[in-house]
């Protein structure tokens, strides 16, 4: 007979995630896990897999909080670019935590591992890469019909978004104010 959970996977991945996130991934050792999830590696490797498994795991964390906190809230404004623009400050907000910068998990991950990113966790991040891109793209159209505009902004608006990610964790906010305010001035 299988053994019973003494915990909720939801909470255990939650601080998995956030280790991952202030840590990276391959800093993140397995005994680092176990603590902060309160949890052996016994039951981890049972539920998980791996610490691949809790990482994947903590990645659709990540981006579930993200889709609640930023793109949901993006898809349902109805100020098109001006919509876009706040979520920029969005995700500065977002990637602090306790008034740590710790820039977008997702983009710390590719940073970090780059084309050793494994295929699951890759694809884990495009998704939601292009979750993102589209959302950008339907605020986009109500400034302009033309699709080659369009697809050009939405290109920039994304590596700009990458740019505001590695910069949230060492510029001042003032700072990330005036990237912000000078990606829309050229859009």
């Amino acid at each position: 007979m299988p053994r019973k959970k003494n915990f909720i996977e939801e909470e255990v991945i939650e601080r998995a995630m956030y280790l991952f996130w202030r840590n990276g991934y391959e800093t993140t050792s397995v005994r680092m896990l176990e603590k902060e999830m309160g949890i052996n590696q016994f039951s981890m490797y049972s539920s998980f897999g791996s610490k691949e498994g809790v990482f994947i795991e903590s990645i659709k964390c990540y981006k579930k909080k993200a889709q609640v906190t930023l793109v949901d809230k993006l898809k349902s404004s109805s100020k098109g670019v001006l919509a876009i623009k706040q979520y920029f400050y969005d995700f500065v907000s977002f990637s602090k935590d306790l008034n740590q910068n710790k820039g977008c998990l997702l983009t710390n991950t590719i940073n970090e591992l780059g084309e050793n990113t494994d295929t699951k966790i890759r694809n884990e991040i495009m998704k939601f890469a292009l979750n993102v891109r589209n959302s950008f793209i339907e605020k986009l159209k109500t400034n302009s019909p033309d699709e080659q505009t369009i697809e050009k902004q939405a290109n920039y608006l994304m590596v700009s978004l990458q740019g505001l990610s590695v910069s949230s964790k060492m510029f001042e906010q003032s700072q990330l104010d005036d990237f912000i305010e000078s990606v829309f001035e050229r859009l």
